[in-house]
């Protein structure tokens, strides 16, 4: 897919920010969108369905976390936070209500389109036509086209790094997958990525496998990675 395919959701109530975000996504080629309903994010999203999202936090009416996880409910397309709060607590609060990276401002516009593509090749180019799709493990289905994962008539939907990581710990089941692999899985080389961030996305996999009341447990190999099994 050509970039000026790629439908980019600015949702960001500074306007400056926000028209300068709209100015160079257009320049390096994208189809910018800026949000016009702060208050109403989610109704918007659905007319506009974007290819990915960037999310400030500090937002009027609810902030960006609340936005995060109530569009996760219906899309799975990539999501930057892109926000002046910089903690960690901010960063991990972040991955658990479903986001998928995390710029800090000020920020490089070469990082920022550096993290756009790698979330879009993820998706929706080179990467995402090589997964293997429908793949079963113990009591479970898995699908990395539709980013879901499903018990008997119980389906949840997956972010797209929950997805990779399931994926990975499924092909290799019941093997132990290192840290190390996981982490390439999700994010490139060149970006730095908090050791905690797989931590939390490991949580947020077993949530999911709750939710449907699967039997699937992951374990955590202490010095080395993560293991698939099933309970006893």
């Amino acid at each position: 897919m050509e970039k000026d395919k790629y439908k980019i959701m600015i949702i960001e109530d500074d306007v400056d920010i926000a028209g300068l975000l709209q100015t160079q996504l257009r320049k390096y080629g994208f189809c910018p969108y800026c949000s016009q309903e702060i208050e109403a994010v989610d109704e918007e999203c659905r007319r506009i369905e974007p290819h990915l999202i960037l999310l400030d936090i500090t937002l009027p009416f609810y902030d960006g976390f609340y936005w995060c996880h109530k569009l996760r409910k219906y899309t799975s397309c990539p999501i930057i936070f892109i926000s002046a709060r910089n903690a960690d607590s901010d960063q991990i609060l972040a991955m658990r209500n479903g986001g998928d990276d995390y710029v800090s401002k000020p920020f490089s516009m070469e990082v920022l389109l550096a993290k756009i593509d790698a979330q879009l090749r993820r998706a929706y180019g080179a990467y995402a036509s090589t997964n293997q799709d429908q793949l079963t493990y113990a009591d479970c289905q898995f699908s990395m086209n539709k980013l879901q994962i499903s018990r008997e008539n119980q389906i949840v939907e997956l972010s797209k790094n929950e997805a990779l990581v399931i994926r990975c710990l499924f092909e290799k089941a019941p093997d132990v997958v290192t840290r190390e692999e996981l982490l390439n899985q999700i994010w490139d080389e060149e970006c730095f990525v908090e050791e905690n961030t797989l931590n939390v996305t490991i949580s947020r996999i077993r949530k999911r496998m709750e939710q449907i009341e699967s039997k699937i447990d992951i374990k955590a190999v202490r010095g080395v990675g993560y293991r698939m099994g099933v309970k006893e």
